[in-house]
């Protein structure tokens, strides 16, 4: 008869295979000990965590892009989207035509008010021929110039100018500011 530890001692494959054996039999079953639920905690409702309003929902798009699922700024107000715009260079180009030229795609249109015609006929500028890149509330009010207010009817998405009410005395009076 062999004596058992020369057996473990001159076959180190042997010796290997039983501490393999020893490690897994004393790790035994994993037992997960549960505690009994107290009948004054099962009455409240587990209720999950609301999303705080700062996190914003996002989708995979691809392997490494993650997109945010909400709409650009320029498409909630659209005064804010960005233009380039070349104006066509006609003769009789005026800053109403230029406005409505300025909006063809905007989403907006030009309001007809009695006030804003003296603006509307009056001639383009030919700084004004090419605007951009610029946001379209910009745009328009290079267009109109410091003497007019910008007004806008998102209801039926019309674009109004006004006269500025504090206008300076030159801009009302041209002759009267001349020596």
């Amino acid at each position: 008869m062999q004596n058992p530890t020369s057996l473990f001692s001159t076959d180190p494959f042997r010796l290997g295979l039983c501490c393999v054996a020893a490690g897994l039999l004393s790790t035994g079953c994993a037992v997960n000990s549960v505690k009994p639920i107290d009948a004054a905690q099962s009455s409240s409702p587990v209720v999950a965590p609301a999303l705080p309003a700062t996190q914003v929902p996002v989708m995979r798009y691809g392997r490494y892009t993650l997109v945010e699922l909400v709409p650009e700024p320029a498409q909630g107000d659209l005064l804010q989207q960005t233009v380039e715009v070349s104006i066509p260079p006609t003769l009789d180009a005026n800053v109403g035509d230029a406005m409505r030229h300025v909006l063809l795609r905007s989403g907006y249109r030009l309001c007809d008010a009695a006030d804003a015609a003296a603006l509307y006929a009056l001639p383009l500028p030919a700084a004004h021929l090419r605007l951009g890149p610029l946001v379209l509330r910009d745009a328009l009010l290079t267009l109109a110039g410091p003497a007019w207010d910008l007004s806008v009817d998102d209801l039926t998405r019309q674009v109004c100018f006004s006269r500025h009410l504090h206008a300076p005395a030159s801009l009302d009076h041209p002759e009267e500011a001349r020596p």
